[in-house]
């Protein structure tokens, strides 16, 4: 109760600030936006429309099934991110599969970050400064990443120099997005640390992940154990999908595929047969990620 509660007074606190944000001082929008930065709201899916202008128009039924399943046990983990259009409005910024897959799970209201209108460097000032707060949790700071590249058009390096991190941290806190909510919640509600988080998120394989996640809450496992067991599982499950051979790529076209890696700043997958045919497979986690993409290939 006390939690519904806070989160009710956190909504009517955001709410009372939007209601007064045209007429306020510079210096009082500052302090609106790193409010809307650090809290989220609880908003009704009716007042939240779709951005007309976003590239993506198709999403693939099964998936959206699968996460409004996940949605009706897990509730909605990662919140939306919306632009407020008026009073009684919103717009899609970013998590447009969440808000469909909520639909479908029959929500009523959805977690999301209010933007206002012209506040792009407010916005990221603030976003860092949130994540230099000491109590945020590890899910909580892949969020404010994520958010960081999708709201504010950063890369991985860029992001990496605005934080004062490696690359490879910032990479590992984002990969925890990528993690099942069962897993995401457990993170957040502390049953396990960052370190078993991160070696989960080492697996591909969902079910393996699920299967390791639930030994290390019921035996409490150290994360080295965990990273074992991760392997062991791995191992195992490489066995079981025992496909025919695949021949090595000759190293030139090893090399084209390192070098699109790195110029791409995303994984990339080459394929080629024996008669010369073949096909890229490049990988993006966003539509902002896709456009960054596809500016990086124009050039």
């Amino acid at each position: 109760m006390a939690k519904k509660d806070q989160k009710k007074a956190i909504g009517k606190g955001i709410r009372a600030l939007l209601n007064n944000i045209d007429s306020e001082p510079v210096e009082k929008k500052e302090t609106v936006v790193k409010t809307l930065a650090q809290n989220v709201a609880m908003l009704s899916i009716k007042s939240i429309e779709v951005n007309p202008d976003q590239p993506r128009k198709e999403f693939l039924e099964s998936a959206l099934e699968e996460l409004s399943a996940s949605i009706k046990i897990h509730g909605l983990i990662q919140p939306v991110t919306v632009r407020r259009l008026n009073s009684k409005k919103y717009q899609l910024i970013s998590g447009e599969r969440r808000w469909r897959a909520s639909q479908k799970a029959g929500l009523k209201e959805i977690p999301a970050y209010i933007r206002i209108a012209n506040d792009q460097e407010m916005l990221e000032m603030a976003l860092v400064e949130n994540i230099q707060r000491e109590e945020l949790n590890a899910l909580e700071i892949a969020f404010n990443y994520q958010r960081l590249m999708e709201e504010c058009d950063l890369t991985h390096e860029t992001l990496s120099e605005r934080m004062g991190k490696k690359r490879s941290t910032i990479s590992n806190y984002l990969r925890l997005l990528k993690l099942p909510p069962e897993i995401q919640e457990g993170l957040k509600n502390k049953k396990i640390s960052m370190g078993h988080a991160r070696a989960l998120a080492g697996s591909n394989d969902v079910s393996v992940q699920l299967t390791v996640y639930k030994e290390v809450v019921g035996n409490e496992l150290s994360v080295r154990k965990t990273e074992a067991l991760i392997g062991q599982y791995s191992k195992h499950s490489k066995k079981s999908k025992a496909a025919a051979p695949t021949k090595e790529l000759p190293d030139a076209y090893v090399d084209v595929r390192e070098n699109l890696r790195s110029y791409l700043g995303t994984k990339v997958g080459l394929k080629r047969s024996e008669s010369g045919k073949g096909q890229i497979v490049i990988n993006f986690t966003s539509d902002d990620d896709l456009n960054r993409i596809l500016d990086l290939i124009e050039e």
